[in-house]
């Protein structure tokens, strides 16, 4: 049986699941950088089983606002 709620069938493909990469990805990460990189993830591993472009362009959303805030940071370090 499918179970949309705890094992949706568009994070479980393959030998890894979504969930499981995510957190290995955010570690040492925090607070919103930590937000980014994990939605930047989940679109990016559904796109071809649930939404297609729109995921994509979800992805491509948040990864903007990562590297937004990363240069933003690296100005503000270069700065001081």
């Amino acid at each position: 049986m499918n179970d949309n709620v705890t094992h949706p069938s568009h994070y479980t493909q393959g030998k890894v699941e979504c969930l499981d990469a995510i957190e290995s990805a955010v570690t040492g990460l925090t607070g919103i950088d930590a937000v980014y990189t994990a939605q930047c993830i989940k679109y990016l591993w559904r796109w071809n089983l649930k939404n297609g472009l729109e995921d994509l362009l979800k992805a491509l959303f948040y990864l903007k606002r990562l590297i937004e805030r990363v240069e933003g940071l690296i100005k503000e370090a270069s700065d001081e």
